[in-house]
């Protein structure tokens, strides 16, 4: 269960990481894609955070998932400098991307068919 610090932080994190995120795609110009950070859950001891990340258009979901990866320590320090009068130690992040968003459009793709798979 967590605690009431986790869920502060963990609210905290997902608003600072998505501003930080979102700047950077502006800063470099890139147009049409969409990224939000759905969820972050941080461990008991504050040491790792795991990211969520939803990604629009999907099939570019990867490749952009592996260059934030790639830059997770950048984007560390820049969360460090942001967050240093609210956290003493900014815990390690590990990205995952949620991919709820095309489960749900899957299940509905699926309801919405017009065959039947009983039928076939």
């Amino acid at each position: 269960m967590e605690t009431q610090r986790q869920k502060k932080i963990n609210a905290l994190l997902q608003q600072e990481i998505t501003a930080l995120l979102q700047g950077a795609i502006r800063a470099q110009g890139v147009k049409n894609l969409v990224l939000s950070v759905s969820k972050v859950s941080i461990t008991a001891d504050l040491s790792v955070a795991k990211v969520y990340l939803s990604i629009f258009p999907h099939d570019k979901a990867k490749e952009i998932l592996d260059a934030i990866k790639g830059n997770k320590n950048v984007l560390k320090h820049d969360l460090a400098q942001h967050l240093r009068n609210d956290l003493r130690k900014v815990p390690n992040l590990l990205f995952f991307l949620d991919d709820s968003l095309e489960y749900i459009d899957a299940i509905e793709h699926s309801l919405t068919r017009k065959n039947d798979p009983l039928k076939e």
